[in-house]
């Protein structure tokens, strides 16, 4: 299948003195995990300060929300390049001004004084954060190895985790004891930190000046990518996909990306090498990190609203339930990586969905007062789960990648992952809406406000009761998505990781 090497389901070999997480791979996989904090972090932070942006502004949410929009389009559009810029330009280099371009986006956000300099500052500041997740993928692929991936994606994965967990309580606390400026500003010491670790950690690569630039295809992918997660994004504010502003430009999108996979197959270099897609593992490793992120994104959105909503509580206070979610990660995701790298990912990955799972069949039965404990402890073992499945996922997909096909892999699985949590953010949430809307007899976009409305009415009581069970609704899809993840799940390798030929 495609480019051979030693096959990961060979017997398992013993542990040796290079199978060691050596301070060299450590600091490498440290510098790396300070910039992707620093970009996972800020997109939840932000997202707590719309509503105070709103009234400082004095604009509409529909216009305040391209604050948001527009980074994460950014994002999308930056990623298919990065796997020829790190050969171009190697990638400490090309990480290096990412940081920059990401620190010096942050400086001119808070900066901004009207709300449109504001949306043109946070595009400068995407195009930065969305290579620093692909290229530090590439750089902590190089050095760990295959005998290490496992361990060393763990500690790649820990932003991805506390970002989402510390982001509204972060968030929340400089918009209630500062200015909404510093939700911006505190991405600087962070990134300045960053910049100096990875200038003097970071070892020096190759550069590869002979590869053509695919200009086409980036001009067919970067914004197809752009139009489809924006199309995906409008679905749950408009109620279903009927309206223009969500089929026009995800069918334009669909077009520019369908273009691109069929005209990659016939070029030289194209922006995305398809034929990485002829090894299996690699293959099933993505396979099974679209549903995972499907699932996962869907449901992260889910549970802050269900606390906000449906429990009455600040946002500060719902970022402090979600913590248990992020410890039971923390705790098992050092073992789940090197159970991975030691037993192969189907063995870690399978029972950790099984996990998750059983985790969230609790929020399936949720009423208007369950019990706090009850719901904190399902979160914590769902972050078991979680700690367990997310990183080697990715790293059974990157495994057994040859070092020259390392970038176009991580751009490739960066770019499916970005299409994946764009449809599950847009699925569970219309979902959502749907069930709000039955629950309270009204139209599927004025679902959430309806029953925003009746919580705050006389009847709240009863309201709190009938959102429950929307909640409780949408949390059973986002069980049998979970579920639908232990398909591909089973087809993961299922041995130790040997080393490339």
């Amino acid at each position: 299948m495609g480019d051979h090497v030693a096959s990961t389901d060979a017997p398992a070999a013993p542990a040796t003195g290079r199978d060691r997480l050596d301070p060299a791979v450590l600091r490498v996989a440290g510098v790396v995990v300070l910039g992707t904090f620093m970009s996972v972090l800020d997109t939840t932070v932000v997202n707590i300060a719309l509503q105070n942006l709103t009234l400082r502004f004095s604009t509409s949410f529909d216009t305040i929300q391209w604050v948001v929009t527009g980074y994460s389009l950014a994002l999308a559009m930056v990623i298919p390049i990065t796997g020829w810029a790190a050969m171009r330009f190697g990638t400490k280099r090309l990480y290096l001004m990412a940081i920059v371009a990401f620190l010096f986006g942050s400086v001119l956000s808070g900066l901004a004084w009207n709300v449109e300099s504001l949306i043109v500052f946070r595009v400068l500041q995407g195009m930065g954060g969305g290579v620093l997740m692909p290229a530090g993928m590439i750089i902590v692929t190089r050095a760990a190895g295959p005998q290490r991936l496992g361990r060393v994606m763990s500690i790649l994965g820990v932003p991805m985790l506390l970002g989402p967990v510390g982001g509204p309580i972060l968030g929340g606390w400089l918009v209630d004891v500062s200015s909404w400026r510093w939700i911006f500003f505190i991405n600087v010491p962070i990134g300045i930190v960053a910049l100096l670790f990875a200038s003097r950690v970071l070892p020096k690569d190759t550069t590869h000046a002979g590869n053509r630039f695919d200009f086409l295809g980036m001009l067919m992918l970067s914004p197809g990518l752009a139009l489809l997660i924006f199309g995906l994004s409008r679905i749950p504010s408009v109620g279903g996909v009927g309206d223009l502003s969500v089929w026009l430009p995800s069918l334009v999108g669909l077009v520019c990306i369908v273009g691109f996979l069929l005209r990659a197959g016939r070029v030289a270099n194209p922006l995305l090498d398809l034929k990485l897609f002829r090894n299996r593992a690699f293959t099933i490793g993505v396979l099974t990190s679209t549903f995972f992120t499907i699932a996962f994104f869907g449901s992260g959105l889910v549970f802050p609203t269900y606390f906000l909503l449906v429990r009455g509580n600040s946002v500060l206070k719902a970022g402090l339930l979600l913590a248990p979610n992020g410890i039971g990660a923390m705790l098992t995701m050092p073992f789940a990586g090197r159970l991975t790298d030691r037993l192969g990912a189907r063995a870690v990955v399978f029972p950790g969905l099984l996990v998750i799972a059983a985790g969230t069949v609790v929020y399936t039965m949720i009423g208007a007062d369950t019990p706090y404990w009850e719901l904190l402890t399902a979160l914590f073992v769902m972050g078991m789960g979680m700690g367990a499945t997310m990183m080697p996922i990715s790293a059974a997909a990157m495994v057994t990648m040859q070092p020259h096909q390392i970038p176009s892999a991580a751009a490739a699985m960066n770019v499916v992952q970005r299409i994946a949590g764009a449809i599950g953010s847009a699925l569970m949430s219309t979902v959502l809406a749907a069930s709000l809307a039955n629950e309270f007899n009204v139209p599927t976009n004025h679902g959430q406000l309806a029953a925003t409305a009746a919580l705050h009415g006389p009847n709240a009581r009863h309201a709190a009761s009938l959102a429950a069970n929307a909640f409780a609704t949408t949390f059973i899809w986002g069980t049998v998505l979970m579920l639908i993840c232990l398909v591909p799940a089973l087809f993961l390798p299922a041995r130790r990781p040997q080393p490339r030929s």
